[in-house]
């Protein structure tokens, strides 16, 4: 367990030692922050709720040609996971080059906005050690949506489509995320909703259409419910609601305060969706963490007094401290995540 406190307290002890730094200095921190997250989460060993079902898959692909493995949904997942069996790899290097790509998604996500260590602390218990950990494709696609809304800040609504189509090659579901570029537009509206519009459709069909309807009888007609669904949606609402009441006074552009609205909006909407159908709606809500670390980075900026400022991250990370000793002790599915295990170290 003791891996998953070190993940906490180094952006914890950076928030309060690294104001100082050059900037030279702050590129190799972060250059190494982004390296022992991939380790951590790419060599763990029979650590996360999927961790045995990905195992067994990655034990056909040396069997299979490789137009059978680009046949697959998600058909980036599985060539890595195709060239690591034919090289003799195992499954720890799938896992991997997956990290290393959720792990650049957060480390350039959190260093665009005012607070990054206080950012990478809302992202470890939830974001790192569950998502990362436990679902390695969606996680994935998580990492090049990151990616997509640092472009999309920097209105580059181009970048922001090929990262999330990217993305989809490793979860098809973030497909659902490409319309956010349209609604966000400041500029040629109707050029953007066209041409968006149509790549969305294009990818839905390359990606999602063909699943619609096993995905609607998985999760929805089968009644398959999620454990602590509910919670993790209202892990992203109550940001969400923060964000609705004060963002006019956050000195955001259009753009970016129309990108954080919507998204925003959709995190209010899973909430009755979640009623209806947890385990869908608790996927699809994944794409929607981002609104955590951005709002609670911004969150301190709200207030002129700095007494007050330092009260606030003091309760945003006794709030996501509290969250990760929760879910370490309580979850129903903590057991698969502990003791936490690493080829490199053995047990930690």
């Amino acid at each position: 367990m003791s891996a998953y406190w070190v993940l906490l307290l180094i952006p914890a002890f950076s928030l309060l030692s690294s104001r100082n730094l050059s900037d030279r200095s702050q590129k190799i921190v972060w250059a190494l922050v982004w390296a022992g997250i991939s380790l951590i989460v790419g060599f763990r060993h029979e650590v996360g709720g999927d961790w045995f079902n990905y195992l067994s898959r990655f034990s056909d692909y040396d069997r299979q040609t490789l137009s059978e493995v680009l046949s697959r949904g998600d058909p980036f997942y599985h060539l890595i996971s195709w060239v690591v069996a034919k090289f003799g790899g195992s499954i720890h290097w799938v896992n991997f080059v997956c990290a290393m790509i959720v792990a650049s998604g957060i480390v350039r996500f959190v260093r665009s906005l005012p607070l990054p260590w206080l950012a990478l602390f809302v992202a470890v218990p939830y974001l790192i050690i569950v998502v990362a950990m436990g679902y390695t494709r969606q996680a994935t696609a998580l990492g090049f949506l990151l990616l997509a809304l640092v472009s999309l800040k920097n209105r580059e609504v181009h970048w922001f489509v090929f990262w999330v189509l990217i993305g989809a090659g490793f979860h098809k579901s973030v497909v659902l995320m490409l319309p956010i570029a349209a609604l966000a537009s400041t500029s040629n509206r109707f050029w953007s909703l066209l041409w968006i519009g149509c790549v969305s459709l294009v990818g839905g069909y390359i990606f999602v259409f063909d699943s619609v309807d096993r995905l609607w009888s998985s999760y929805v007609e089968s009644d398959m419910q999620s454990d602590g669904g509910f919670i993790r949606v209202m892990m992203n609402a109550i940001p969400a609601i923060l964000f609705l009441l004060t963002y006019k006074r956050m000195s955001l552009k259009e753009a970016e305060a129309r990108l954080w609205w919507w998204l925003s909006f959709f995190a209010l909407v899973c909430i009755p969706l979640v009623m209806i159908s947890s385990t869908a709606t608790d996927r699809v809500a994944l794409y929607l963490i981002p609104i955590q670390l951005f709002v609670f980075a911004k969150l301190p900026f709200l207030f002129s007094d700095p007494k007050v400022r330092g009260l606030v991250v003091l309760g945003v990370g006794v709030y996501y401290t509290f969250v990760q000793v929760v879910w370490l002790l309580f979850a129903s599915h903590a057991h698969a995540w502990l003791p936490y295990k690493t080829i490199l170290f053995h047990t930690l």
